[in-house]
């Protein structure tokens, strides 16, 4: 449907004076606006592209560790790696296509952690260094480390009390 078309079932839409056919008229189009999605392709690029990260992560591991470092200091390295890949592919406009097709695929956490810090940082740059990057930079993952300190908080309680009482 071209701009044209659009415009003008809007037009027909708000006219329409009968709330009934408003509502018929309105429902008609939402339907036609509304993209339609396959669920089961949906669920291919998210396994695909969560398997593709997951595996690019092993293979950085097994380098880094061939390279002579120790497991801790390899996934150290692996996780610098990914943050920093997410990061300059959200910065060259990448990972917000491939999140279009791979939806929660492309969320694989450390990846999906650095991608929502970095699109704020981009997103609000044009507000300035203080009011723009500094205040909204955690705007979307700001939630994410609340919730992750306060259950990490919860479940050292509850392990605290069960070495306690054991």
């Amino acid at each position: 449907m071209d701009e044209k078309q659009r415009r003008h079932m809007i037009h027909e839409v708000v006219k329409e004076t009968d709330t009934k056919k408003r509502d018929e008229k309105y429902n008609q189009y939402v339907k036609q606006m509304t993209p339609k999605h396959n669920p089961w392709i949906n669920i291919a690029w998210a396994f695909g592209v969560g398997g593709a990260i997951c595996t690019l992560g092993q293979v950085l591991l097994n380098w880094y560790r061939g390279m002579g470092a120790d497991k801790e200091d390899a996934a150290l390295y692996v996780t610098i790696t990914l943050v920093f890949l997410s990061a300059l592919t959200t910065g060259l406009n990448l990972y917000q296509k491939l999140t279009k097709y791979a939806g929660a695929g492309s969320v694989v956490p450390i990846t999906g952690f650095a991608n929502s810090v970095a699109a704020s940082a981009i997103e609000y740059s044009k507000e300035g260094q203080v009011f723009g990057i500094g205040c909204k930079i955690f705007t979307i993952a700001g939630p994410v480390i609340l919730y992750g300190i306060l259950t990490s908080w919860l479940l050292g309680l509850i392990y605290w009390v069960f070495q306690l009482l054991t």
